[in-house]
């Protein structure tokens, strides 16, 4: 999924949250939403602008970011 069409940052949304593009729904939400438990058909029951495509792109995003990241364990000497 390219997310890039469908996410975006501006400052003056959201203070440049990550939003689905021309909405104020945050990636952060979609995510909230879903690590509760929330499936696709509800999302979109909550918020009507909401597509599910979308949601693909709140989580293609969000693994974009995290496959950027390094994370290491607590505990655990760097490599």
């Amino acid at each position: 999924m390219d997310w890039k069409s469908r996410i975006e940052a501006r400052p003056e949304v959201m203070l440049g949250k990550p939003c689905i593009r021309g909405t104020r729904i945050s990636v952060e939400l979609i995510l909230e939403r879903l690590s509760a438990g929330w499936d696709a058909a509800t999302l979109i029951e909550a918020y009507p602008h909401l597509h599910v495509d979308d949601i693909h792109a709140a989580l293609a995003f969000a693994a974009d970011l995290l496959r950027e990241e390094r994370y290491i364990a607590a505990g655990k000497a760097a490599a």
